[in-house]
This record gives structure tokens, sequence and C-alpha cells, in this order.
């Protein structure tokens, strides 16, 4: 059993790549830039590109189960082609959003890649997590790193953000037991924090005081277009915030605790 990891070198996927090593699974890890994966001996490293999906075929080549990172546009040819190349399962890395009604972004992108997968006749799985912690990679490492500050708008907002290794660990569930297909796995952090909370923690864990700054919402639309965020996502990501309680977490899935937030700062350390 060859499983292909798209995304390979993303956040997930790369967690995804050293569980299916650690189980001594054969795993092919699929990228548009091999000579830079920089993943793990043992790992088959291919290119290809699901934004091209011509380039898929060799790719997919014995392949018996799949991990798809979503991309809406070829969600329909990826699946078309891993049937005809006999893959017989595929997990979909999607997101809580994929559950809303039609007309949120996010919902929306994610959905498109769920219907593809579901009228492929193969097996499927979906998961869903709500909000990644490696956002904050991106979203406040850069200042933390400068100037010990976060900047951001809704403080007081909860969420219950989820790490990537968990993510990673249900979609390893998905791909390697049996039990799985057909299921939406919809889940959360193990904890509900606000901003102020989740920066606290990083002070904490980092061992430095981490300021932050609340953002009015022209304040935070126009730093984000100015950072390149396309508009729809910054439309979404500004609309009135609702306070996400804990709900279902991963340890639903593969019985072990979600991994909480300071864990997951530690885990980061050097990012920041």
């Amino acid at each position: 059993m060859t499983v292909l990891v798209t995304g390979a070198t993303g956040n997930v996927g790369r967690h995804v790549v050293a569980g299916l090593l650690a189980a001594d699974v054969p795993v092919r890890a699929m990228t548009r830039t091999p000579e830079r994966a920089t993943l793990p001996e043992g790992v088959e490293v291919v290119r290809g590109d699901l934004a091209d999906p011509s380039s898929l075929d060799a790719a997919l080549a014995g392949v018996d189960r799949a991990f798809l990172f979503p991309l809406p546009g070829t969600a329909e040819e990826f699946t078309a082609r891993a049937a005809k190349a006999g893959v017989r399962r595929i997990v979909v890395l999607s997101s809580i959003a994929a559950e809303y009604a039609a007309g949120d972004y996010s919902g929306d992108h994610h959905s498109v890649v769920e219907r593809a997968v579901e009228a492929s006749g193969l097996e499927w799985t979906h998961v869903r997590p709500g909000e990644f912690m490696t956002n904050l990679l991106s979203w406040w490492a850069p200042t933390i790193r400068a100037e010990n500050t976060v900047r951001a708008p809704f403080g007081a907002a909860r969420s219950a953000p989820v790490h990537e290794a968990d993510i990673a660990d249900v979609a390893l569930a998905a791909l390697l037991a049996e039990g799985h297909a057909g299921r939406a796995y919809a889940f959360a952090g193990p904890e509900s924090l606000s901003k102020h909370e989740q920066v606290r923690v990083l002070g904490e864990v980092l061992g430095r005081h981490i300021g932050f700054e609340e953002l009015t919402v022209p304040a935070a639309r126009e730093l984000w277009l100015g950072q390149g965020m396309p508009a729809e996502a910054v439309d979404w990501l500004l609309q009135d915030p609702v306070d996400v309680p804990v709900g279902p977490t991963c340890e639903r899935v593969t019985g072990r605790p979600a991994r909480t937030f300071a864990q997951w700062v530690a885990d980061h350390r050097a990012d920041f």
C-alpha cells in the first residue's frame, strides 16, 4: 500500500508524511519543488502540482490511498485521474466551514473539493478542523520577533484553535484504519481562548512579555490588504466574530488528548 500526500511540504502535510513513515507505510510526497522539500529520508518525493492536472498521473501511479490538499479548481480532475490510476481511498483536508450555509467564503472553497471527492465513487473521509494554530506564524510571529507585540482585531473574541499535528493524526487514522469511509470529522482544539489569553500564553511559554494592540476593523483591513491578502479573505476574517466553544476534538477519532495551545507555542518556540 502506497499513500500519496499532496501538499506534502505544508504545515499539515509534513506531519502526515512523518506519521506514515513512522507507521512503516510507503509514502509518496508530491510537491512542485522536490529539490526544496527537505523531507525525511525514506520518503519518495515526486514532482507534481494540483494546479496542473497533467502532472498528476505519474504521482498517482501505483497509489492505493491519497491525502488531498484542497484546491477547488482541479478537484474533479484530480479525483478522475485518481480513480483511473486505481486509488481506492481519498482523505480530504477540509474545514469546519464546509458545514456552513452556501455563500461562506471558506466553506464554499472546501465544499467544492468535498463534493468532487464524494462524486468519484471512491472511499472518502473529510477532515474538517476549525481554526489552525499555525495561522499565527504568518499573522503574529513577525511582529513578536521584531517588537514583542501582537496587533489584531477582536481581542476578546474566543476561538478553539487546533494544532496541525492533531489535524494530521485524524487524517492518518482515516488513511490507515477501517471504519472512517463516508464520514466528515469536524473538530476543534481543546481550549476556548480569547486573543488576549493566547497572547498571555505566548508570553508565559516564551518567557517574555508580549504586548497586545487591538486593531479597529478599518485598520485591520488596511493592514491585511497591504500584506497582499485577497479582499474576499479579508472580508471573511472581519465578519462580526462569534465566540467558538470547545466542541468535539481529535480525541474522538485518535483516542489521544488534543494538544494544547501552550504545547503548540513550545513546539514553535524558534518561530517567535
